[in-house]
């Protein structure tokens, strides 16, 4: 379905530059079509979804992204299985809903349960990884556990200079949240 995809890509240009109201017609018009041609246990309709919810975790209307982050994590657990990347990429979102939120304990297991997988199949040294060692980070940080986050934000920061680079953008927030979460601890 090369159509949906061309209103996927379209949505996602527009998402980005914050045209929230022309988007969402264009994600849930690429959802149907994807609903319509593959099914709801496809993998394709999984992204569809995840698109969607995050474009409405982006406007704050965390009710609505929810159960579309859910539906997505479903789809890939029962499709793709619970050891692929993109499951990783499901439960990741929906933990950070639950964080951006002020859950955390439902976001934990899933930033956890996605860290492992993404150590399991990606490796260790992935920017990937990195990033869900970071954010892991930064929900003990929340949580004002400060001796559980700084390990984290460590590995992450040394995972992101080899992997990406000292002056990659990923690097650079690793390394602020890194430095601010020294700042609360006082080191």
């Amino acid at each position: 379905s090369d159509y949906a995809w061309a209103l996927n890509n379209l949505a996602v240009l527009l998402d980005n530059l914050g045209e929230y109201t022309q988007a969402e017609p264009l994600y849930k018009q690429a959802l149907a079509i994807h609903r319509r041609m593959l099914g709801d246990d496809h993998a394709h309709t999984a992204t569809s979804l995840n698109n969607l919810a995050e474009l409405y975790r982006a406007q704050g209307q965390f009710a609505q992204a929810e159960p579309l982050y859910e539906q997505a994590l479903d789809i890939c657990c029962r499709v793709l299985g619970d050891d692929h990347p993109d499951t990783a990429g499901s439960l990741y979102n929906l933990a950070g809903l639950y964080q951006v939120q002020g859950h955390y304990e439902q976001a934990k297991p899933l930033y956890e349960q996605a860290l492992g997988i993404r150590r399991r199949v990606l490796g260790d040294d992935h920017a990937k990884t990195a990033v869900s060692l970071n954010n892991l980070a930064e929900l003990y940080r929340a949580q004002g556990h400060f001796a559980q986050a700084e390990p984290l934000y460590i590995e992450a920061v040394e995972i992101a200079e080899r992997v990406l680079g000292g002056a990659h953008p990923d690097t650079k927030i690793f390394r602020k949240n890194y430095e601010g979460l020294l700042a609360q601890m006082k080191k």
